[in-house]
């Protein structure tokens, strides 16, 4: 009986994968109109009803700002409607990466979006691969922070790469990639850049040996790919047999594609957080198994600790 109780809706952003989050969990998406007036402005309206039901919204926040403000509107419209518990799924955490003052003058607009949701009136927040674990803190509602890592150490295992090490495009990811070497024990390496200016890289250097090695590249955010095509051009000139890479977001903006493609990539893979299509190099491995699985616990008032424990999937 409980279980009829949960409903899932998706903005339109994220329709592809609410579609399938609905499909493992045994459900049908629920029905929502997106009005669209001429200048622009939009309408949010369900189209069933929600009054006491649990309603999971899913929605990445990534560009445009409409996509943010669309999830704000759904929160809004369920609770007006009288639902007995609110959650946004938001498997792409948009503005993640000013999530603090780095010079003077700017926002904290990680700080920002976790405020207006809030505001709006969400009771909890599933979300993937947080761009620094710090922004848990600046919601006052529960957070379930999942991680890819639950999708791609098996993965990497099935791949059986006869002399594999983990890198870090760069020292701010170091801790990730040292936690997958860790429970791959493999060697871990970590590329030192120096940027001129935002998304735009001025040298590398290789902290570690690559030579004869099949080197995995982990990272939160593929954007542009420069960092990880100049990350894993070095490393080929450098002996490597090999370079892949896993990221969980992709966001592939500007020249990524073609960075790609051109780049010494053997693959490059990613999951659905965002619409993405596969290439000849990228692959994309779904995570709608995992967000149906912790909807289902959630609302069961099952632990979800599992997810975060490399033990129970090695």
């Amino acid at each position: 009986m409980a279980r009829n109780k949960v409903k899932i809706f998706s903005g339109r952003s994220s329709k592809y994968l609410a579609e399938e989050i609905a499909k493992v969990y045994g459900d049908e998406l629920g029905k929502v109109n997106l009005t669209t007036f001429s200048d622009g402005e939009f309408q949010v309206s369900f189209e069933q009803t929600v009054r006491g039901n649990d309603v999971y919204i899913v929605q990445s926040t990534f560009s445009p700002v409409d996509n943010l403000f669309e999830l704000l509107m759904m929160i809004d419209a369920a609770k007006r409607a009288s639902a007995e518990r609110i959650v946004a799924v938001v498997p792409y955490y948009g503005f993640a990466r000013q999530d603090r003052k780095d010079k003077p003058r700017v926002a904290i607009a990680a700080k920002l979006v976790a405020d207006l949701l809030s505001t709006a009136g969400v009771g909890r927040i599933i979300t993937m691969d947080l761009h620094s674990d710090q922004i848990q803190g600046f919601f006052n509602v529960p957070v379930d922070h999942l991680y890819a890592s639950t999708i791609f150490v098996p993965f990497i295992k099935k791949l059986k790469l006869p002399n594999s090490v983990m890198a870090s495009p760069d020292t701010g990811g170091a801790k990730r990639a040292a936690a997958y070497a860790k429970f791959l024990n493999t060697e871990l390496v970590i590329c030192f850049k120096q940027r001129i200016k935002p998304n735009s890289i001025g040298k590398m250097t290789i902290i570690g040996e690559v030579e004869g090695k099949d080197v995995i590249l982990v990272d939160d955010i593929i954007d542009t790919a420069g960092t990880v095509c100049k990350a894993a051009d070095l490393m080929m000139e450098h002996g490597a047999n090999s370079v892949r890479v896993f990221a969980t977001h992709a966001v592939l903006s500007g020249n990524a594609l073609e960075n790609i493609h051109k780049s010494s990539l053997i693959e490059v893979y990613v999951t659905d957080t965002l619409p993405v299509k596969e290439t000849e190099k990228i692959k994309v491995l779904s995570i709608a198994p995992l967000l149906a699985d912790v909807i289902d616990r959630v609302h069961r008032n099952k632990p979800i600790s599992s997810h975060f424990d490399f033990t129970t999937i090695l």
